[in-house]
């Protein structure tokens, strides 16, 4: 039987995602917070936006914001985890790297549907609307786009050093938010510089069955090639970091 449906692999998966879940200032963050900026920033605005309105675009930019945070939260904390001495007690079970890999991963992406389910839940009965095609896209895209995330967790972790570096991942990702237009819609100069940020092109891909590419206020179009390369840039990037982070503390050991 391969290793990765091993009935002691699925097991401990079973055991991480619950632990996950019983979070409860982990799932605030990646659930709970979200959620309230929802309400806060579009819930119920009907005014019409492309293809769909205002508070259906609010919903995909707030869910894509609880998909990333709890890719990051769950990929931070495997690396921390390695780092930390559970890596060791980890390689004295029959658990290989490659299952390791694959169950953080698959955890990672069934938390990330969390956020990204409640919220639409929630727009769907407050007055978001659009197509079918608005809705099953843009959370489609909400949901795989944030694996980068969970790249980007593992990076910052195994680039700073201690217990601290997960909350330091998790923190950043709000700072990243405001420069990728994620909160509020910018212009002039601060979206200039927030097409370069990591989770521009990401959230400007969640939102293009609804928006495709047209910003608030009249700031600007954004044509699909421009969020891609900017998602294909900072993935590359983000792997780059890991690599070395992975390679630096090995070096040490």
């Amino acid at each position: 039987m391969s290793t990765l449906a091993s009935p002691d692999t699925l097991a401990y998966a079973g055991l991480d995602l619950r632990r996950q879940l019983r979070d409860k200032v982990g799932m605030f963050f990646i659930v709970a917070l979200p959620a309230f900026l929802f309400f806060v920033f579009g819930m119920g605005d009907d005014e019409s936006y492309g293809s769909a309105n205002v508070a259906m675009y609010v919903m995909v930019s707030m869910a894509a914001y609880g998909a990333v945070t709890a890719t990051t939260t769950v990929a931070g904390a495997a690396a921390t985890e390695q780092t930390m001495g559970w890596g060791r007690q980890l390689a004295l079970t029959p658990l290989s790297p490659l299952a390791f890999v694959a169950i953080k991963t698959a955890v990672a992406m069934a938390v990330a549907a969390v956020p990204i389910a409640l919220i639409y839940v929630i727009g769907a009965a407050t007055g978001s609307s659009g197509n079918a095609v608005d809705w099953l896209a843009s959370a489609g895209i909400a949901w795989l786009g944030s694996a980068l995330f969970a790249v980007y967790g593992l990076a910052i972790c195994l680039v700073f050093k201690g217990e601290n570096a997960a909350s330091i991942a998790s923190g950043l990702i709000v700072i990243l938010s405001f420069l990728g237009n994620v909160f509020t819609p910018m212009d002039g100069l601060m979206l200039e510089i927030g097409r370069f940020t990591p989770l521009y092109g990401y959230a400007g891909l969640a939102r293009y069955p609804v928006s495709e590419g047209y910003l608030p206020m009249d700031a600007g179009h954004d044509p699909v090639w421009l969020l891609l390369a900017n998602v294909c840039a900072w993935t590359v990037i983000f792997a780059a970091l890991a690599v070395w982070g992975l390679r630096r503390r090995r070096e040490r050991v």
